[in-house]
């Protein structure tokens, strides 16, 4: 009997816990726009596009994350810098202050794919700001070859936040010259795109 009452309660912790991993954004379109926060990191500014298409759908405070110290223009001394750091554990520290972080109940997070990872400067700014009890969104754009471990690294570092299903498309590619991608008609198809994703995640009605 004890053993048949201890399996019920593991049954019910597991499924408990499988709701929590699982669960989506509910009646976020009746939040305030002054209740969400969009920040974003863009270096050829497809992420920027992004976050723009999202501030016209939802409204809210947009920001764009910057550096202390601005990454190098040279695409390749970049990559060898953010290689150090993601080897190192380093957290570039962060000119953008944001001081009403608590204001928000709803926050998106934008960002490219950088060699498979969440870049630095998103890594700093999850680790600055307390985001406990909020419904974090991630939005990511890449070069082509997906969101890597960049999805899986938000939740890892929003233990205590609801985050939800995220959006991805591909965008520029630095590497190959391509930079802003997400214009004309490749804008208008992302749009479409995006409006798509916050009605499935029931940020849109």
């Amino acid at each position: 009997m004890l053993m048949q009452g201890l399996l019920a309660f593991l049954l019910l912790i597991a499924a408990c816990s499988s709701q929590t991993e699982n669960v989506q954004v509910t009646d976020v379109a009746s939040i305030e726009p002054n209740k969400v926060l969009i920040v974003y990191l863009s270096r050829t500014n497809n992420t920027r596009a992004i976050a723009e298409i999202i501030h016209r759908n939802v409204g809210g405070k947009l920001v764009a994350l910057e550096l202390e110290k601005p990454y190098p223009e040279n695409y390749r001394a970049t990559v060898e810098q953010v290689v150090k750091e993601n080897e190192t554990g380093f957290l570039p520290p962060l000119k953008t202050k944001i001081d009403t972080i608590q204001q928000y109940d709803v926050v998106f997070v934008g960002f490219p794919t950088w060699g498979m990872q969440l870049p630095p400067p998103m890594k700093s700014f999850l680790h600055q700001y307390d985001l406990k009890g909020k419904t974090v969104i991630p939005f990511n754009t890449n070069g082509g070859y997906g969101i890597g471990s960049t999805f899986q690294t938000v939740k890892e570092l929003c233990p205590n936040s609801n985050v939800v299903e995220g959006f991805t498309m591909r965008g520029g590619s630095e590497r190959d010259g391509q930079l802003l991608v997400i214009e004309g008609g490749k804008a208008k198809e992302a749009e479409a795109n995006v409006v798509k994703w916050l009605r499935t995640i029931n940020v849109l009605k």
